[in-house]
């Protein structure tokens, strides 16, 4: 499966930076849990682990939450790997937005 790793930088601090991304998960689960089936997720010591099917397709992946980044590695189904770069820019910018300093907008 095509691979989609990114790493974000923030000097927010791991606590903080962790506060942030629970609360957009939180927001985004509200937000499309009509189109999403199978939800897995667990947090362990700022570290995420997900799991979803949608469209057809299951989605797996762990977000690491570090002290001045956050770094996402996840695998993405063949049938979406033409999306990747579209994929990958939203969820760059999300995470820019969600960990600037001003805070989420």
């Amino acid at each position: 499966m095509p691979q989609l790793s990114m790493e974000v930088a923030h000097s927010l601090g791991r606590d903080e930076a962790l506060r942030r991304l629970q609360s957009k998960f939180d927001q985004v689960r509200r937000q499309y849990g009509d189109s999403v089936g199978e939800l897995t997720e667990s947090w362990q010591d700022g570290r995420f682990q997900f799991g979803f099917r949608t469209m057809g397709m299951q989605i797996n992946g762990e977000v690491e939450v570090a002290d001045t980044a956050v770094r996402m590695n996840c695998e993405l189904p063949w049938t979406a790997a033409m999306f990747k770069g579209m994929i990958e820019s939203r969820i760059r910018t999300e995470l820019g937005d969600l960990l600037d300093n001003r805070g989420p907008s």
